[in-house]
């Protein structure tokens, strides 16, 4: 029974990390091809799948990621801030009752 589980469990392992490693949105994850991140996963067992779960969970591969802005509300967005001064100054100065 021991024996079934640790393979049971090395298999859900190993699809998870191939599946992971292949559909990773980066052409070279950690530095190597997917590829040889599939041969290295399936030809070393447990090390293999370590490896990948630790640079994907364990942050050493998190130098290389950088975080992409969200769009940013009109009220925190500079430009527009400016843009609306700007108009609101142009309106003073022509002297129009705009609402």
């Amino acid at each position: 029974m021991p024996r079934a589980l640790l393979f049971v469990a090395y298999l859900a392992v190993t699809v998870y990390c191939i599946a992971d490693a292949v559909q990773h949105p980066q052409e070279q994850p950690y530095g190597l091809p997917r590829w040889a991140w599939v041969l290295i996963i399936l030809l070393f067992p447990y090390l293999g799948a370590g490896v990948w779960l630790f640079l994907k969970f364990g942050g050493a591969g998190q130098g290389n990621r950088r975080e992409q802005p969200g769009p940013i509300a009109p009220d925190d967005d500079p430009e527009y801030l400016t843009w609306l001064r700007e108009q609101e100054r142009r309106r003073r100065q022509e002297g129009g009752n705009y609402p």
